[in-house]
C-alpha cells in the first residue's frame, strides 16, 4: 500500500485572495493562472485517506475543483476567517459520512463556537446544520491521524499563537512571523517545508520574502514552497526566477509527492 504523502495546494493567497476585489494592481489582472490565488489551504492524501489543513471561505470551490468526495479530518492552524470561514461548507461531507473530525487548539474551538453557534447547539439544533467532532490539540502533544504521526509546531502570527504541522518529513506553516528556538528543533531534517512569504516589504505579522529565505537558510530543508502570497509580491514567474533552485513559489493546484 502506498504511504507516500501527496500534497495539493488548494489555495496559496492571502486573506483577500488574488485578484483582490476592485484592485487595479497589475498582478490582479494577470492572465497567468499561477497569479490567481484562493485563500490558503492544502489537501493531504495517502493510501485511501484525505485530510485538509484549514477550511477558508474558498473551501467549497476548492473541494469541487479537486473532486474531493470524502474527508477524514480537517486540521486548523488558527481561528482567523481566511482559515475557518468555510466551516459550514462541510455539510455535504457530514450528510454522507457523519461527524467530521476537526483538530484544533482549544482557543480556536472557542472562537468557532461564538461565530458558528448554530453548528454547536446541543438543543433544538437546525437539522440541516453539520456536526463536527472537536479534537483539542496543542504544541506539546503529537497525535495520530490514519496511521500518520502529526507533530504540532507552534509559531506566532504577531502575538497570536498558531499551529503548523509536521507529518513524516513534511511541514506546513502559515501566518508565521516568529518561531521559538525550541519549536525550530521540530523542523530538523525536512524534505519539504511549506511556509508563508507575504511580499517583499516587511509586515508586522507575516514573514516577508527576505525573512522567509533567512529561515530556509537556517533550517536547510531539501525543498521549500512559499505560500500565503500577496499580489504585492509581484508576478509569479518573475519572483520564481529570482529564488534559489530549491525554493519555489507555490501556486493553486500544484501537487507534490513526498515518498517515505
Amino acid at each position: 500500500m502506498n504511504s507516500a504523502l501527496t500534497v495539493t495546494f488548494l489555495g496559496t493567497g492571502t486573506s483577500q485572495g488574488i485578484p483582490v476585489i476592485g484592485s487595479h494592481h497589475p498582478v490582479c489582472h494577470s492572465e497567468n493562472f499561477k497569479d490567481r490565488r484562493l485563500r490558503v489551504s492544502v489537501l493531504l492524501e495517502w493510501e485511501n485517506y484525505t485530510y485538509v489543513i484549514d477550511c477558508g471561505p474558498d473551501f467549497r470551490q476548492q473541494m469541487l475543483r479537486e473532486n474531493v468526495t470524502r474527508i477524514d479530518g480537517i486540521l486548523l492552524t488558527h481561528e482567523h476567517s481566511d482559515h475557518t470561514a468555510g466551516l459550514d461548507d462541510i455539510r455535504p461531507f457530514y450528510f454522507r459520512q457523519g461527524d467530521v473530525p476537526f483538530y484544533g487548539h482549544k482557543r480556536v474551538f472557542e472562537s468557532l463556537h461564538q461565530r458558528f453557534g448554530y453548528i454547536f447547539k446541543t438543543k433544538d439544533k437546525y437539522p440541516g446544520a453539520p456536526t463536527i467532532t472537536e479534537i483539542e490539540i496543542d504544541k506539546d502533544r503529537p497525535f495520530e491521524i490514519s496511521g500518520k504521526k502529526v507533530i504540532p509546531v507552534e509559531a506566532f502570527h504577531a502575538d497570536l499563537p498558531v499551529l503548523g504541522f509536521r507529518i513524516d518529513d513534511f511541514v506546513y506553516l502559515t501566518d508565521v512571523k516568529t518561531i521559538s528556538e525550541e519549536e525550530k528543533m521540530k523542523l530538523k531534517g525536512l524534505r519539504v517545508l511549506v511556509i508563508n512569504a507575504l511580499r517583499e516589504k516587511e509586515h508586522y505579522s507575516h514573514l516577508n520574502i527576505a525573512e522567509a529565505l533567512e529561515l530556509v537558510d537556517e533550517l536547510k530543508p531539501d525543498t521549500t514552497y512559499f505560500t500565503h502570497i500577496s499580489h504585492l509580491m509581484g508576478f509569479h514567474d518573475e519572483v520564481e526566477a529570482k529564488l534559489p533552485s530549491n525554493v519555489h513559489l507555490a501556486y493553486d493546484t500544484l501537487k507534490i509527492e513526498i515518498k517515505r
